[in-house]
């Protein structure tokens, strides 16, 4: 081997540099952002109602007649941002409870964790919806001249119309709307 020739990937690298590689290869798997802003978000919304703020001598308490469901929503919001991470296909689920659960939390939790956890919940449960996983670059698309390829539905009819048996075309007027009799 010459001084030249590179050595092979992963030989002599420092270890953070291997550990660094591989977090960022699993975070781009999975929304992890998303995670983490529903993991954010949820942390306020908990604490809040359980604070006590002290100025000098005066002691000003956060506390809300709802703070265990504040506490509950926190707690589903934190373990909803850690299951998108470990769990990636309930992702849709995931981010619409999230969206709801922060909604829950403006009447509930001082407005969300003071607006704070709400937006973090809000922002998160909307990036772990719209996620959508990366294309796999093993798959080789289809060629038009192969054999195994499908008809297009219009070709396939034989007479050049969609395969539209609900009888709602735009050709037809009903444009989607059933009459009523």
């Amino acid at each position: 081997m010459s001084a030249e020739t590179p050595a092979a990937p992963g030989q002599n690298e420092h270890y953070l540099r291997v550990i660094r590689r591989n977090f960022r290869t699993w975070r781009g798997d999975r929304p992890f952002w998303a995670g983490l802003f529903v993991v954010l978000g949820g942390f306020p919304i908990a604490y809040f109602p359980y604070a006590n703020l002290q100025i000098g001598h005066l002691t000003l308490a956060m506390a809300t007649t709802a703070g265990a469901g504040s506490l509950i929503i926190g707690v589903l919001l934190v373990v909803l941002g850690i299951s998108l991470w470990f769990q990636k296909h309930v992702r849709t689920f995931a981010g619409v409870a999230a969206i709801l659960l922060a909604l829950v939390s403006i009447p509930v939790s001082n407005l969300g964790g003071f607006l704070i956890g709400f937006l973090f919940a809000m922002i998160g449960g909307a990036m772990a919806v719209s996620w959508a996983p990366a294309d796999s670059a093993e798959e080789e698309p289809v060629g038009k001249g192969d054999s195994a390829a499908p008809e297009p539905a219009a070709a396939a009819n034989g007479v050049g119309e969609p395969n539209d048996l609900s009888g709602t075309s735009p050709s037809n007027g009903a444009n989607g709307r059933h009459s009523a009799g």
